[in-house]
């Protein structure tokens, strides 16, 4: 009875450290004096530390707990800046994140904590001559991105697809309401949405200017099985000068940089 209350005893301290705690373990293995083996598996919230405790720590009688550990899982971490929120299919904008907007023009909006980079960035590319560079499509209300999502399934059902086929294809350029990087007022379309964008002059110098201002190309072509969305030569995001240059120099996209930041932050 004994042997049995002490194991008891061992499983609710388990439980305890899992409720409280962030690494992936395999497997939890207790022997018991009796040579009774029982096994917790698949615990998937417990830290290296707390992992410690245990091994060096907990021993009751001769009843003793042998954890295999294995990589840790990624964190559910909120990176407090502004710049680096990460809006796609899977993360839609945050109900608390709040938008400054700013006027470009008396159509054209952009967030008002970044359009000084903007209108900088602009002005650099018009001295360095490199051809005609305007932001076409800035802010966009979430009853705007639904309209154009829309408008666009409408375009492909009209080509003969299913509703089906024309979400999916829509999906791999528009994205939905709430989800696009245009609603959170940091993303910025150049010129005409056109893939011989990326033929200009213009397109050559963002790729080699526009980090000095806080821009990244968001969606390139070789991240496509990342962003899950197609290449847009067009399309920058507003990151700020320090995080545009370290994830050009890491070579990543916005999604690899912020869970390389919450690894590297946990």
């Amino acid at each position: 009875m004994k042997s049995f209350l002490r194991i008891i005893c061992v499983i609710i301290i388990c439980v305890a450290i899992f409720v409280f705690s962030g690494m992936r373990i395999k497997d939890i293995d207790i022997i018991t004096n009796e040579n009774t083996f029982f096994n917790v598996a698949n615990n998937e919230n417990i830290s290296k530390e707390a992992i410690d405790n245990i091994n060096n720590n907990i021993v009751e009688g001769n009843s003793i707990i042998l954890l295999n550990v294995e990589n840790p899982i990624k964190t559910n971490q909120q990176i407090n800046d502004w710049r680096l929120v990460l809006v796609n299919l899977e993360n839609p904008i945050p109900e608390n994140f709040q938008i400054e907007l700013a006027n470009i023009d008396s159509s054209r909006q952009f967030d008002a904590r970044a359009i000084d980079e903007l209108n900088a960035l602009l002005k650099a590319a018009k001295a360095a001559k490199v051809g005609d560079l305007w932001a076409q499509s800035t802010y966009r209300s979430a009853e705007k991105q639904e309209e154009i999502f829309n408008n666009k399934i409408n375009e492909y059902m009209k080509m003969g697809k299913t509703r089906e086929e024309a979400e999916e294809l829509t999906r791999k350029y528009i994205n939905e309401s709430n989800t696009s990087e245009h609603n959170l007022g940091l993303a910025v379309d150049f010129n005409y949405i056109n893939r011989d964008f990326e033929k200009s002059k213009a397109f050559t110098w963002l790729n080699e200017n526009a980090e000095k201002y806080g821009f990244i190309l968001r969606y390139r072509k070789d991240k496509v099985d990342i962003t899950k969305v197609n290449y847009e030569p067009w399309h920058w995001r507003y990151v700020g000068v320090e995080h545009a240059q370290k994830i050009n120099e890491l070579d990543m996209c916005l999604e690899e940089y912020v869970e390389f930041l919450e690894n590297n932050n946990s």
